[in-house]
């Protein structure tokens, strides 16, 4: 099927500021691509410019996976006899909840002379709001729950809409829906921050093509609070603050990048202060979850698979496939010719996570990595979008029983 093109110039909206607040995209911030007088391609102008625009299909079926989900715990939980929290409120849950209830350490636990595994690896805002819903005498393993699920449905709405800013209405329908199905989509049902982090990405890279810096960067200094990975769109508001510094000296744009990461320094000063070791993160990375920075990380999953596909444990299979996958996703990103910044945050999560060990490029990383589910909403549609919903649904129905279910694998 024919990639779906941006409507021709004929039927476009003036560049004044439309009734929802859409502006068209700056030459400054667009991506590579063909026409506009400089020779940079400026953003798609949705087709429903003026009108109220909602995925309403898409977020009807990730209520359906949610409820699914919890539907099918609770039968399970009929024969091991456990709760849906004990169940639910798993790996990061845990302790996102034990900082809820307990906060931060004030010193570092320390075993056979390494740091073990402690709260501090996990960063603040998810634990802080489901803390502050909690003051109501509600259940914080339930609040967490809530939380995730409902920025799991507004992360599908970002990312439909930044789909829609990028190929029109069509191209943002088939994107949330393909989202919401994405198989790494399973943490939503988890007590986790993701949610909170594409939320915040996704409405942030839309501010940041609409020359909005100041809630681009507010948005960024959100995400980098809840997740060491939203450093990634920094770089965007970097590059796009460059950009309109050299071509219009504008900057004012300088506040994007400015504030952006402020999230992540406030909580690195935080535990420094609080725990005395100015690199606590990294060193409960490390020593707790043997956590660190390596290049030849995903070489050397590519090549254990290589020279024998039955060598890697489970873990190892689902890397080499989402390493994979991450190629064909950048490949497809730029082939869509995505508008810089949006390039930049995808590219940027994706190596963050591939070179990350052990974490590596899971399904939950991919997902963080949402561009790339972008493009394949922009590019195809019809049969072949088709298929990848029906695939991407199946394999998030086998994440989640593996998750849920058995424990193998951590998300």
């Amino acid at each position: 099927m024919a990639p779906e093109t941006a409507p021709d110039t004929t039927g476009t909206v003036p560049a004044a500021p439309d009734t929802t607040g859409t502006v068209p995209a700056d030459p400054a911030v667009a991506g590579p691509g063909p026409a506009a007088g400089d020779g940079e391609a400026e953003a798609a102008v949705p087709e429903g410019a003026g009108v109220r625009w909602f995925p309403r299909t898409a977020l009807v079926v990730y209520a359906a996976c949610r409820i699914a989900t919890v539907g099918f715990v609770a039968v399970v939980n009929r024969f091991t006899h456990n709760s849906l929290l004990y169940d639910l409120d798993i790996w990061d849950g845990a302790w996102f909840l034990r900082i809820v209830h307990h906060g931060y350490p004030a010193h570092l636990p320390m075993v056979h002379g390494h740091v073990a595994a402690n709260p501090v690896a996990f960063f603040p805002l998810f634990p802080l709001l489901v803390r502050a819903a909690a003051a109501t005498g509600l259940s914080a393993g339930v609040l967490a729950l809530v939380l995730s699920a409902a920025t799991g449905a507004t992360a599908v709405y970002g990312v439909g809409l930044l789909a829609r800013r990028l190929g029109g209405d069509a191209a943002g329908r088939r994107a949330a829906l393909l989202f919401a199905v994405f198989p790494g989509s399973f943490v939503f049902s988890l007590a986790y921050s993701e949610g909170i982090v594409i939320t915040c990405v996704s409405l942030g890279l839309l501010a940041l093509l609409d020359r909005r810096w100041w809630l681009a960067g507010a948005l960024g200094a959100l995400a980098t609070a809840s997740s060491p990975v939203a450093l990634a769109f920094v770089v965007s508001c970097a590059w796009c603050a460059g950009r309109a510094i050299v071509r219009e000296r504008r900057f004012a744009a300088l506040v994007a990048p400015a504030v952006a990461p402020l999230g992540f320094v406030a909580y690195m000063t935080y535990t420094a202060l609080h725990t005395g070791r100015i690199d606590a993160w990294r060193l409960t990375e490390r020593g707790g979850w043997k956590s660190y920075p390596s290049l030849e990380y995903p070489f050397r999953i590519l090549g254990t698979f290589l020279r024998d596909p039955r060598a890697p444990t489970l873990t190892g299979q689902i890397l080499f496939f989402g390493t994979l996958a991450a190629v064909v996703g950048i490949v497809l990103m730029v082939r869509e010719h995505q508008p810089a910044p949006v390039l930049l945050y995808g590219i940027c999560a994706v190596g963050a996570a591939a070179v990350s060990q052990p974490v590596g490029l899971r399904p939950r990383f991919l997902l963080l990595a949402f561009p790339m589910v972008v493009a394949l909403g922009t590019r195809y549609e019809g049969r072949v979008h088709g298929w990848l919903v029906g695939i991407s649904a199946v394999l998030l129905l086998g994440f989640s029983v593996l998750e849920l279910a058995s424990r193998a694998v951590f998300p």
